[in-house]
């Protein structure tokens, strides 16, 4: 029995797996608003009173943040996690924290053709190092390594790199941005929840076009982003429209940015919450030319497969895996 779990900075899914027949199999399942709880061991135990958890042989967690010495201090919740503790509360030694974009990329390897979206028509597949990229709450990088038999999952914190605009309208928005963020503007600044928030001020601010009335009547307490993408695709709302085209473009060429530094021949894979609700815009050819526009790699660019997963539970499954494959197997 393996105990999986996926933290981010907005919500937390545990669960318990049997492997059968070399099938997953989930026990008992639930998801949590992670802000609801102070520390990950008390949501550890909330989870225990509401499932009958039995015999653990090895607990795997994926964890929004980064792995220094099998310890956490997660980069969206004020949590602490460290291996030790899990060990000594569970009572096993077969205890592993992953980054969650490392978790992710394990997931994907096991994920079926039909829950990816291509979005390259002319794609050359080949083996090679794959490169994990997923927009959410933050922004999440990975790398899948390819030894020339198997992957291995690489964590990164990619996304906190410096944001590098591509045109003079991103010029302009690194500039409102350092306003905010004087000491550093990352990647995940732009392309996340939150970019797409900034990204729309940003446009307001400087008189792109006025706001729609589902805009401006916003309650405080709605998702400001998904409003914004809800007006740009279904009321195509001009001023929402072109934050999502910019947030796609930006995202596009960080993609693009990643696949270049791993050398990923074997694909992009786009994961995250974002990308599954934004998918006419991440099918437009303004994505997939932000993506390959790489000067003399441009052409090599284009030959890449990029891939969007529909899997939400891609870093649950990966984590429950990466159990599977790597902890019992050596305990």
């Amino acid at each position: 029995m393996v105990l999986a779990g996926d933290i981010g900075g907005t919500k937390t899914n545990l669960a318990l797996y049997a492997l059968e027949n070399k099938e997953l199999k989930v026990v008992s399942s639930k998801q949590f608003a992670s802000k609801d709880y102070e520390n990950f061991m008390d949501l550890i135990e909330d989870f225990q009173k509401k499932s009958s958890v039995s015999k653990i042989d090895a607990l795997c967690i994926g964890v929004a943040g980064p792995i220094i010495n099998e310890r956490c201090i997660t980069t969206n919740l004020p949590w602490d996690i460290k291996a030790e503790d899990l060990k000594e509360h569970f009572g096993i030694e077969s205890v592993r924290l992953l980054n969650d974009l490392e978790a992710t990329a394990y997931g994907m390897l096991y994920l079926k053709d039909e829950e990816f979206v291509e979005l390259n028509p002319i794609e050359k597949e080949s083996k090679g190092n794959i490169a994990v990229i997923a927009a959410g709450t933050g922004l999440g990088e990975a790398i899948l390594y390819f030894d020339g038999n198997s992957y291995h999952p690489i964590g990164t914190e990619g996304g906190h790199s410096d944001f590098a605009p591509i045109s003079s309208m991103q010029d302009e928005l690194l500039i409102w941005l350092r306003r905010k963020y004087p000491d550093h503007v990352s990647y995940e600044r732009v392309v996340s929840g939150k970019g797409i928030n900034y990204i729309y001020e940003f446009l307001c601010e400087t008189g792109f076009a006025s706001e729609a009335k589902a805009m401006i009547n916003i309650a405080d307490k709605e998702d400001k982003s998904a409003m914004i993408s809800k007006c740009a695709l279904e009321q195509k709302d001009p001023l929402c429209m072109e934050a999502l085209r910019l947030f796609a473009e930006i995202y596009a060429a960080e993609a693009g940015n990643l696949a270049l530094k791993s050398m990923s021949l074997g694909g992009v894979y786009i994961g995250g919450g974002i990308a599954p609700k934004i998918l006419p815009v991440l099918k437009s050819d303004y994505f997939f030319n932000a993506f390959a526009r790489k000067g003399r790699f441009e052409e090599l660019l284009r030959t890449i497969p990029v891939k969007v997963s529909l899997n939400q539970e891609t870093a649950l499954l990966g984590a429950a895996r990466f159990a599977f494959d790597k902890l019992i197997k050596k305990s």
